[in-house]
């Protein structure tokens, strides 16, 4: 139990841990990525805005130079204020601009500056992109802008993103591998202090089993003696209801202490099991024959769909304990003209073991998730019945199955039917 609550607190702490780095890391690459596009966007808005305030300039020129020099000075030092920065980042940039002629022609625009490629292959670019009537987007290693001129023709501006964009990658890949040592340290460290972390957790469980033991072993001779007690007593003044219902609490008590005796030793760290292969087609057979006639006495019908020669490796005497407690469950909460189905079969790597029945009353989601604990039943009818146990039971199914390296689970199927699954590794 050790090594699975263990193993349960490192993959939790591990989880959170990754969780955090990932959003931590996912977070910086994504405002990396949103202002890595803004900055180009800007760029690209400052470089379609010099165009065409150029082209302004040009035409404009001869009219306006001589009525507006003082304003066209107070503006001008404004603008080469605020406008400082972006033209330190085009210095640094590269880019092309690329003119399609109201004919046709196309033509690379005055203001490149693009190194990288031939005039030919730049204009091959503008053209695709051109030709595909988009006015913005990715292409290559480009991110571009389409314009419509006064003139009717038009301007693509090219602003090349090869350098953000490996950027970005490295970034990401600096963060995946930050991420990764993260965990494996994470890993080592939730590793070495686990068991200190979970210290005090386990001295609780041990002493709580050691306590279970410890009151079982007791308890066993004063029920042994009041039991032999009420067989003289009834020897001597004969039938009587009241010695009658003494001794059956005492078989009552007698089985619950052995059943937590026995949970508590399956749940102990230091329970082995005797294991050889066993042959669990004939153990169900032979297990599920005594139910078959208790089914059919209580209007019930067991059927069993068994497949031969399924071998597994275990200790017989467990697995029979847990077969029977699977067949006395069924068979107990089932109700009358109902059909009980035991299946054994293969599944790849597993021995999956089904039992099958017809719920008396019908089972809640969360009533569903508790019916391996300890002391739980279910649903009304089995608090009521007679006979209903102790609610133990499929607990110690649970702890024979996870001690043979199993898994057991409970699931509803046709709204009222109940079905346990038990899957064990196949020999």
């Amino acid at each position: 139990m050790m090594k699975q609550i263990r193993k349960r607190f490192i993959g939790i702490a591990l989880l959170a841990l990754s969780l955090a780095m990932l959003l931590v890391a996912g977070a910086i690459n994504v405002v990396h990525f949103i202002d890595t596009t803004n900055e180009l966007n800007e760029t690209l808005d400052y470089i379609v805005e010099n165009e065409n305030a150029n082209v302004q300039k040009k035409q404009d020129k001869a009219g306006f130079q001589q009525g507006n020099d003082d304003n066209s000075f107070v503006q001008q030092k404004r603008e080469k204020g605020n406008n400082h920065h972006m033209n330190t980042r085009l210095e640094e940039s590269r880019y092309f601009i690329a003119i399609q002629n109201t004919d046709g022609e196309l033509v690379l625009g005055a203001g490149s500056k693009e190194t990288e490629y031939s005039q030919e292959e730049l204009l091959k670019i503008a053209e695709d992109v051109l030709s595909s009537n988009a006015d913005s987007g990715y292409t290559g290693n480009y991110v571009y802008r389409v314009t419509d001129k006064n003139d009717g023709s038009h301007a693509a501006i090219f602003l090349n993103c090869e350098s953000k964009k490996a950027g970005a990658i490295s970034l990401a890949l600096i963060s995946l591998g930050a991420c990764v040592t993260g965990v494996l340290l994470s890993l080592l460290l939730v590793a070495l202090l686990s068991k200190r972390a979970i210290k005090p957790m386990m001295e609780n469980i041990e002493q709580q089993k050691r306590f279970i033991t410890d009151a079982g072993h007791e308890l066993k001779t004063p029920l042994t003696v009041i039991s032999a007690n009420m067989d003289v007593l009834s020897m001597d003044i004969g039938a009587n209801e009241w010695v009658q219902s003494t001794q059956k609490q005492v078989a009552n008590m007698r089985k619950l202490v052995n059943e937590l005796v026995y949970l508590s030793r399956m749940d102990g760290t230091d329970s082995h099991l005797e294991k050889s292969v066993v042959d669990l087609s004939k153990v169900v057979q032979d297990v599920a024959a005594p139910f078959e006639g208790m089914a059919e006495f209580n209007g019930k019908n067991l059927m069993l769909n068994i497949e031969d020669d399924i071998k597994v490796s275990g200790d017989e005497a467990a697995l029979r304990r847990l077969i029977s407690t699977l067949c006395e469950n069924a068979v107990k909460y089932s109700p009358e003209d109902s059909e009980i189905l035991i299946s054994l079969t293969q599944s790849g790597k597993s021995v999956v073991l089904i039992t099958e029945n017809v719920m008396k009353e019908s089972l809640s989601e969360e009533a569903l998730n508790h019916l391996f604990d300890r002391f739980y039943r279910g649903d009304e009818s089995r608090s009521k019945e007679e006979n209903s146990g102790f609610g133990i039971g499929l607990s110690i199914a649970r702890a024979i199955t996870e001690k043979h390296g199993g898994t057991i689970k409970a699931k509803i199927v046709d709204s009222n039917r109940l079905q346990i699954i038990c899957l064990l590794p196949k020999r």
